[in-house]
């Protein structure tokens, strides 16, 4: 005689038909961080169909389902909503061709997913509520605003968020993630790291080109600053350390032929623990300085830090339960391990002190990818996320991250006989 699971239950109670055509629909129509108004009001009305306790405009425009079964630890899991200024290259059906208003018109993709994300966690949250009758406890559904800004997950908690929702007992979450569709991967300790942007406006003395021994020219140290920083992580970080400082803009003058009185580097640090983010941070100011100093510079550089996302680390008690139950109904379950991405989710449970977990989802099709797999070509052949061409199979990609959620909670929402 074979028993049911709860999860088993639980998947098998509902009629999820739906979720490649409300995916396509959220595809077609992106909004860019602190903008998710659309996604919003779709996410809270089919919550309400559902019986959970809606709040909107949570953090602008967060919005939480509470769904309360009885007594049992309380859950929460995650979806991100906000997409990217990226023009869609994917040439799908569904493709966005979104742009923004206004005199400059931005092109808007979902190009990291989030739209999996929030289809995904509506799915579970439908599942749920139909299997009521299988678990006990709480369960919250928290649709996040701008985390691709790092500001989404702290603007909720900033607006209240703890006497919004119970305090959650454990916190769940997930990333669409170029690996084969129908795969899960989990991992303890950091797995996506820590970010920080960084502005920094370097002072000279502009003046006529022809002319630069009368001119301190900021171009020229932005360049030796931009040169010098590559030995941070090359000469000052210990091998083995994973550390990613990379330049993305430097910005100065208008005219071939005017040195210009400032220059503007933005760079970007991806580090997993705070005692090498502490070292490079404070690497980035010296070498900055000493250039400064070396050029004469007539003005004290600028700094100013901007985007900062905190180390996603994944607690081992919580990720040893979750890898548990997504084994036994999963049969293609991964090592994470580490990614250089970075991501603000953790700020959702360190508010309420919460252990957590968070995985990666596949959403490759699987046969392409061990095709490139086998030709040594996945990083050239398969899109990786913010890419124009990021593509995210519907299916098995949405059945696998609703079945993924689902189990994952009920990991914790076992119903009172089975505790």
């Amino acid at each position: 005689m074979t028993t049911t699971s709860p999860a088993q239950a639980v998947l098998s109670g509902g009629d999820t038909g739906w979720l490649e055509d409300f995916y396509q629909d959220l595809h077609r129509h992106p909004e860019l961080s602190h903008q998710e108004h659309r996604t919003a009001s779709k996410v809270a009305e089919r919550l309400g169909e559902w019986d959970f306790e809606v709040r909107t405009g949570v953090g602008g425009t967060g919005v939480v389902g509470v769904l309360r079964n009885g007594p049992g630890p309380t859950v929460l899991l995650r979806a991100d909503m906000d997409a990217l200024p990226v023009r869609e290259a994917t040439g799908l059906r569904y493709a966005s061709t979104v742009t923004t208003d206004g005199d400059s018109p931005t092109p808007v993709m979902h190009a990291c997913g989030h739209d999996v994300h929030v289809t995904c966690l509506l799915g579970a949250a439908q599942l749920l509520a139909a299997g009521t009758g299988h678990w006990s406890g709480t369960a919250i559904a928290l649709f996040q605003p701008a985390e691709e800004t790092a500001d989404g997950a702290r603007g909720m908690v900033e607006d209240g968020l703890r006497s919004i929702i119970p305090a959650p007992d454990v916190a769940l979450a997930q990333h669409v993630l170029p690996l084969p569709a129908g795969r899960v991967a989990t991992g303890s300790g950091p797995v996506l790291a820590a970010a920080d942007s960084m502005r920094i406006t370097v002072h000279g003395s502009g003046g006529h080109g022809s002319m630069p021994h009368t001119t301190v020219d900021p171009v020229v140290v932005a360049a030796m600053i931009v040169v010098r920083l590559q030995t941070v992580v090359a000469r000052e970080v210990p091998p083995g350390e994973p550390v990613v400082l990379t330049v993305g803009s430097v910005q100065a003058g208008t005219k071939s032929n005017v040195i210009p009185d400032t220059a503007v580097i933005e760079l970007n640090v991806r580090t997993y623990g705070e005692q090498v983010r502490t070292q490079v941070l404070d690497a980035i100011d010296r070498i900055v300085r000493a250039e400064c100093v070396a050029s004469r510079c007539p003005k004290e550089p600028e700094f100013e830090v901007f985007g900062s996302f905190p180390v996603t680390e994944n607690d081992h008690e919580v990720t040893e339960r979750v890898t548990g139950a997504l084994q036994e109904h999963f049969d293609d379950v991964g090592e994470m391990g580490r990614w250089t991405a970075s991501e603000d989710f953790g700020d959702l449970p360190a508010a309420f002190d919460a252990p957590s977990t968070y995985w990666a989802l596949g959403g490759v099709d699987p046969e392409g990818y061990e095709r490139a797999a086998r030709q040594g070509r996945v990083a050239q052949d398969i899109p990786a996320n913010h890419s124009a061409k990021f593509a995210p199979v519907p299916q098995p990609t949405l059945d696998a991250g609703t079945r993924g959620l689902v189990v994952a909670a009920l990991a914790y929402l076992k119903p009172e006989a089975d505790r």
